[in-house]
């Protein structure tokens, strides 16, 4: 679905309208801007319910099950906006974040970034975009699609038999991960346990770019882990569960990329002869063999 805003928001076209890809690829080539100011939230005198723009605008008309919302569905709004709100939008992304509607941030031109990370839901690395004009937002398709279908991943893998157990209140999750001692095949997570000391955590990795999801699981009382033998310049998304007898709190996630493998340097060249020649280079660390490939240059014209 998809609405555009500024003093007044206008619907183009509901969850429902179209059931294909490329009818909804038709609307957006057709679709026209709208003009006008920057309203994310409500008018600055007017209250939450009254319906009418941007984000309740979303919520009270996008997002009801007679526009095509479906009740057992995951709930992702993003938000594109190319200037600084008029109005405060952080009451009612608060109201959409507490029903369990995440909200992406994507800012243009004069965004206002505070804002938008106001707004966005946790973890900001992973919801929070901004960038200088509009050509540029084909630079965000790939890495925010592949954002967003990990968590529809995620909600589907807690549906199916043997899996992750039924969501509970978001306050029984962990929070604030940290990703650091990154090198080209580990890293080191560590957060912060939820108030109630959960049963379990399960630690589920994998190349953003397509690849076999791999988990951890670890006592409640531990809240740190080593990921090893990762792929070199590679980038990962990482979530964090919280498990309990009664089910599991909402998913931790991150994102970051290994490092390349070290090349070798300071190559040299010495004892030449008509047809040998001595190599010796800087070592690569933890470089167990190296690859050696020579070729004939071919001739120049001599001045």
């Amino acid at each position: 679905g998809l609405s555009q805003y500024s003093s007044d928001p206008r619907t183009e076209w509901d969850l429902n309208t179209y059931s294909t890809r490329d009818e909804v690829l038709e609307a957006v080539r057709n679709l026209r801007y709208k003009g006008g100011n920057t309203f994310t939230g409500n008018p600055p005198s007017a209250p939450y319910s009254t319906p009418g723009l941007a984000l309740t605008h979303v919520l009270e008309q996008n997002l009801k099950p007679e526009s095509g919302a479906r009740l057992e569905a995951e709930k992702l709004v993003i938000l594109l906006t190319d200037g600084k709100s008029q109005d405060d939008a952080n009451l009612v992304a608060q109201t959409l974040k507490n029903m369990g509607i995440e909200i992406f941030a994507i800012g243009v031109k004069n965004a206002d970034e505070a804002e938008l990370r106001q707004v966005a839901s946790a973890p900001l690395e992973l919801t929070v975009y901004n960038v200088l004009d509009f050509p540029l937002l084909g630079s965000l398709v790939g890495r925010l699609a592949r954002v967003l279908c990990t968590r529809i991943k995620e909600k589907r893998s807690s549906e199916n038999p043997g899996s992750i157990p039924v969501n509970l209140s978001p306050q029984l999750s962990p929070t604030d991960l940290k990703i650091s001692s990154v090198t080209s095949n580990s890293m080191h997570l560590t957060w912060n346990p939820p108030p109630r000391p959960p049963k379990k955590y399960r630690i589920v990795y994998y190349p953003s770019r397509g690849g076999i999801p791999k988990e951890v699981v670890l006592d409640g009382a531990i809240s740190s882990l080593q990921l090893a033998n990762l792929t070199s310049h590679t980038e990962y998304l990482v979530s964090v569960f919280a498990l309990y007898d009664t089910g599991v709190g909402d998913g931790l996630r991150g994102i970051t990329s290994t490092l390349p493998l070290s090349p070798p340097g300071a190559l040299r060249v010495s004892e030449l002869s008509h047809n040998s020649m001595r190599l010796s280079w800087k070592a690569a660390p933890g470089a167990t063999h190296y690859l050696v490939l020579c070729s004939a240059a071919p001739r120049g014209t001599e001045e």
